[in-house]
């Protein structure tokens, strides 16, 4: 567990809940980036600010950076809600503050659909929570190719899913 320190070490929020929010705030800011002018991510989507997608990003836009903390905020939210409607109460209600941080990663970066359909999902859900982790390995291709920042995330947030696990 190498890299664990860098997301759990600085000063953790109490509650499992805001460690999960602020382990993840410091996984997606490092891959991400943060942008105050929207540009086309490696795959062409329009983006602003820490990886923030969607029907309203055009390219040229400029946030300052309360907006984009904003932004992230509602992102990550999403991500968590997507984790506390999709995986099943007895699992979720035991899962560690890491492994919820490295899905809502995962969630924010491939999206809600993509998780609700995936085999991680599928296995997590079975109790198959190693099973599961080492599915994140699995998700670093854009649009067929195979991405070096996402092999280096996903194995961040492989890394933060199995710890604590035997």
């Amino acid at each position: 567990m190498k890299n664990l320190g860098r997301w759990i070490g600085g000063g953790a929020i109490g509650g499992a809940c805001g460690l999960a929010l602020s382990i993840s705030i410091g996984v997606v800011k490092h891959y991400e980036g943060t942008e105050l002018e929207s540009y086309p991510d490696p795959v062409g989507i329009p983006t602003i600010c820490t990886g923030h997608t969607g029907p309203t990003v055009e390219i040229h836009q400029t946030k300052t950076a309360e907006e984009c903390d904003t932004l992230l905020a509602g992102d990550l939210g999403a991500a968590f809600d997507t984790i506390d409607r999709e995986v099943s109460p007895e699992i979720n209600a035991t899962m560690p503050p890491t492994r919820r941080a490295a899905l809502a990663s995962f969630i924010f970066n491939v999206g809600p659909g993509a998780f609700h359909q995936s085999t991680l999902l599928a296995r997590l859900n079975a109790g198959q929570t190693h099973a599961a982790c080492d599915q994140l390995s699995r998700w670093v291709y854009a649009q067929g190719k195979k991405l070096a920042g996402l092999v280096k995330r996903r194995a961040a947030e492989r890394e933060l899913c199995l710890a604590g696990l035997e």
